[in-house]
């Protein structure tokens, strides 16, 4: 926690210098491209645009996805926001480039309007000696793809503009480049104009590259256009006083990462919007609509995994189910338009109504709606309009114009989802309610009394630790086998187009999106990992590719011997199952046990002996306990309280005797106990060295009434003695008692920073002897210069009231990751100190921000160290400050 002029330049690289040269590279290389289609009239051959479309999507897809991913975990919710959606954009048109190139023959070329390169409706074909070929409706496709990224990146170039002046220019370039783009499809004079604006693209991006390339090396701003906004985001209103923040409901902002709900609504924009144009007829066929919609929804799966980092249960559950909606939804369509056609109406009609999976998503948006009763009007909206399209697409229900009623819905959904991408941006950048959302209608207390009546007719709910209640991917595990059970359901008599639909409803959900959950599982340190949630998943790609592919591969019960062994081996691996769950709840003993009845009729299936009755019963039965699963597991997990009932474990983990257990390395103090608190206060009051939390990662603290314990902490991290400790007051106002001679300047950005976790390097003097460091004078900062702590965490600073400042630094061996729980600091330092108070998981996971304010009278801060508070965040503080003083 201590500053030091000799940081890495590494430290401070910035993923926009990445992201800002994969958008430059990417429209150069269309530009040339469309510059010779404008002088020669002739389009680029099939191997052109393949290997464009490749390059396209290797650099501004994949390396602008690494700077979007990157800008996450730097807390930057715009430039992560951005990049990911560009990076969707990019992806998307490469492959469009390449579908369209592998589909060209080399003997044809385009004579007319090429715009992007991918045909137009006044193209003609010329063949030198073979039949005319007639390629995919690329160009209807690729409008519906690019318009609504034009919406998209006129907003993020607006609210771009609240953070520098760089930014806005390059994407009011994409967003002019994609519309000319879009009007080069049926027009080639927007060729040339388009080839302008990525020119204006690649002459941005290349000097917002240099400007923060030469920030990450020097620290500090050489070149201008960041850190200077073009307009105050407070301009655009004032703080909605109705919000759900206002209301006291909303939880601590969680600074881990970014916050992905602008991602995610953003991925709910253009999904819709392609499906609008074909259900509207302006796309024949989904051959390639099926491509945008893919990747796209990958963007909102990212949305979805960073919620989860954040711990936000409920979108993190919101946007994996829009995902797969949108993706099972896509695969349908091109199921039906490129494999089977929509001219055969009948059959398709009969298939459509023997699928019930659209019945599992209609249950999984009323549970949504359900769960965001407490929170904003936009939010109980989205998901009202969720729920309209999943019934506009459930089969059963009587429709004669089934795409219309579709589209329209689509229409709808992405008109709000537009809405809710710009406020929750705007809102976001401010941390206010700028743009409205509406007030809460239902107070969290209420719905938690609306959610526990069941609970409540036998015991009353307690307050339990999440992980004791129910952990967020349990929530994803039932939603994902769900929607895979509910879609398997069919009968002997299936037709081929029955079976070709249900391939996708049950791959995409049961397999990859479970794969995935797995993978979360695994992440979250779970007692038994990911192995049912993989097994699952196993189970049900092989189920796939037996009961509906095996028809397109002649597999027959005589030939499927491989596929018998393979359910006898599931029934075994399930058995073992079945005792993991039993060592979880009710609800998870009885999931695994209905899967073992159902790998026996798949066994029977392998055997040509299936009672389909019974199977269809299962299934049915299957897809209700997970979405009672789900509901109760939801709630559990947001609310942390056993609100709804999952039962109880049916075995129990034997617990090993406390005397058994091996004793601590040192006292160990519970943070919720005043005794806890007093034991630790007297230890550092006799000179001892303890461990603690704070509103950032656990600290090693020492009073600063003991120098000797001051420079024990050198000696137990192996701190260089060249780095200094800082010192850590409980509030501001011991600060003004010691009479510092601090400008009014510094004192008013303290006044708005602490307290919180930013530190400020600020001039040494006598006023530290009022302030009780006196005789840790020369132990703490430099000669000259002392870093000032004041956390926003209540039992850090009761403590600093009891034992007067404190000198800390990280609880971790100079070199290593930080602390983020009392358990690291017990394990990696606990033999050498004398105490460590417990206080659970940290707030966050990384440490203070270290702002060095010694020239902050001539109008400047340096960021010496980015930690939990962006970079960008402080400087809109300082910027504030500077207006209000002046």
């Amino acid at each position: 926690m201590g500053h030091s002029d000799g940081f890495p330049a590494s430290f401070y690289g910035e993923p926009g210098v990445l992201g800002l040269l994969a958008n430059g590279i990417s429209a150069f290389l269309v530009l040339l491209q469309n510059f010779n289609s404008a002088r020669t009239g002739v389009a680029p051959l099939g191997v052109e645009n393949i290997l464009a479309g490749v390059h396209i999507i290797l650099i501004g897809g994949v390396s602008q996805l690494v700077a979007g991913l990157l800008s996450f975990r730097k807390y930057d919710h715009l430039s992560g926001t951005s990049f990911i959606a560009y990076a969707a954009l990019w992806g998307s048109y490469g492959a469009t480039r390449i579908v369209l190139g592998a589909n060209t023959p080399l003997s044809n070329f385009t004579v007319s309007t090429p715009g992007l390169g991918i045909g137009s409706g006044s193209e003609s074909n010329l063949s030198l000696g073979s039949p005319i070929f007639t390629p995919f409706p690329i160009s209807q496709s690729a409008i519906a793809g690019l318009v609504p990224y034009i919406c998209i990146s006129f907003i993020l170039a607006f609210c771009s503009a609240t953070v520098n002046y760089i930014m806005p220019f390059v994407f009011s370039a994409i967003t002019l480049t994609l519309v000319f783009e879009a009007v080069g499809l049926v027009g080639g004079w927007a060729l040339v104009v388009s080839g302008v604006m990525e020119l204006v693209i690649l002459a941005c991006s290349l000097y917002g590259a240099a400007a923060l390339l030469l920030k990450g090396v020097t620290q500090r701003y050489v070149l201008s256009g960041f850190g200077s906004p073009l307009f105050n985001v407070l301009l655009l209103g004032t703080a909605n006083g109705s919000s759900s923040q206002s209301l006291g409901d909303e939880k601590k902002k969680n600074t881990k990462y970014a916050e992905p709900m602008a991602l995610g609504f953003l991925c709910d924009t253009v999904s819709p919007f392609v499906f609008a144009f074909y259900c509207f007829g302006y796309v024949p066929s989904f051959s390639v609509g099926v491509i945008w919609v893919s990747i796209v929804s990958l963007a909102q799966l990212l949305s979805s995994f960073y919620a989860y980092l954040r711990q936000d249960c409920y979108h993190a559950t919101k946007f994996m189910l829009h995902c797969t909606y949108w993706l099972v939804k896509a695969w349908e369509e091109f199921v039906l338009s490129v494999l089977i056609g929509r001219q055969h109406e009948t059959a398709v009609a009969s298939a459509r109504e023997g699928m019930v999976g659209d019945w599992f998503f209609l249950a999984s948006a009323i549970v949504l709606c359900l769960m965001s009763l407490n929170r904003d009007i936009l939010e109980l909206a989205h998901n009202a309009l969720f729920l309209l399209l999943t019934i506009a697409t459930v089969p059963q229900i009587p429709l004669r114009a089934y795409y219309i009623f579709f589209g329209v819905a689509c229409c709808l959904f992405l008109a709000l989802s537009l809405y809710g991408t710009f406020a929750r941006l705007i809102n976001t950048i401010a941390e206010k309610a700028l743009i409205p959302v509406g007030p809460q209608l239902l107070s969290t207390d209420r719905l938690k009394s609306a959610l526990g009546f069941l609970k409540r007719c036998w015991v009353k709910p307690q307050d339990l630790p999440p992980s004791t209640v129910s952990q967020l991917p349990d929530v994803l595990f039932y939603l994902t086998n769900g929607v895979a059970a509910l879609s398997a359901i069919h009968n002997s008599h299936s037709s081929s187009t029955f079976l070709h639909l249900s391939l996708p409803w049950v791959l995409v959900s049961g397999a990859i999106m479970q794969a995935f959950v797995s993978r979360l599982q695994a992440q979250g340190g779970r007692r038994f990992g990911p192995v049912i949630a993989f097994s699952y998943a196993a189970i049900w790609a092989t189920w796939t590719w037996y009961r509906f592919a095996g028809f397109l591969l002649d597999v027959t019960p005589a030939s499927a011997q491989g596929f018998t062994a393979g359910a006898i081996a599931f029934l075994i691996v399930n058995g073992f199952l079945m005792l993991t769950a039993a060592y979880g709840n009710l609800v998870l003993l009885a999931l695994t046990a209905l899967m073992e009845v159902l790998l026996v009729c798949f066994l029977l299936s392998t055997l040509d002996k299936l009672p389909y009755k019974l199977e269809i019963a299962m299934l049915a039965i299957f897809s209700i306990v997970c979405l009672y699963g789900m509901l109760g597991s939801l709630a559990n997990a947001i609310f942390s309280k056993d609100l709804l009932p999952l039962g109880p474990p049916v075995l129990k983990v034997l617990q090993k005797r406390t005397e058994e257990m091996p004793p601590a390395p040192c006292p160990l103090a519970n943070s919720r106990l005043t005794s806890g608190l007093l034991t630790i206060a007297k230890l550092l009051d006799t000179g001892r060295v303890c461990g603690i939390p704070t509103d950032t990662v656990y600290a090693l603290a020492a009073s600063c009434r003991h120098p000797e314990a001051i420079e024990r902490i050198y000696n137990i991290k192996d701190r260089p003695a060249e780095k200094p400790v800082c010192i850590c007051i409980s509030n501001l106002q011991q600060l003004v008692t010691a009479q510092p001679p601090f400008s009014p300047l510094l004192w008013e950005f303290m006044r708005n920073v602490y307290p919180g976790g930013i530190s400020c390097i600020v001039q040494k003097g006598q006023w530290l002897f009022q302030l009780g460091v006196g005789p840790a004078y020369d132990r703490v900062g430099t000669e000259e210069s002392i870093m000032i702590r004041v956390p926003d965490h209540t039992v850090t600073a009761h403590l600093c009231d009891m034992t007067g400042p404190l000198a800390i630094t990280s609880a971790n061996p100079s070199g290593e990751p930080d602390s983020t729980h009392h358990d690291m600091v017990i394990t990696r330092l606990g033999h050498e100190l004398n105490g460590v108070l417990c206080d659970g998981e940290s707030s966050e996971v990384v440490a203070s921000t270290v702002v060095n304010c010694l020239k902050i009278d001539e109008g400047t801060i340096t960021i010496v160290r980015e930690g939990c508070v962006p970079a960008i965040r402080v400087r809109q503080i300082f910027e504030r400050v500077k207006s209000s003083m002046a």
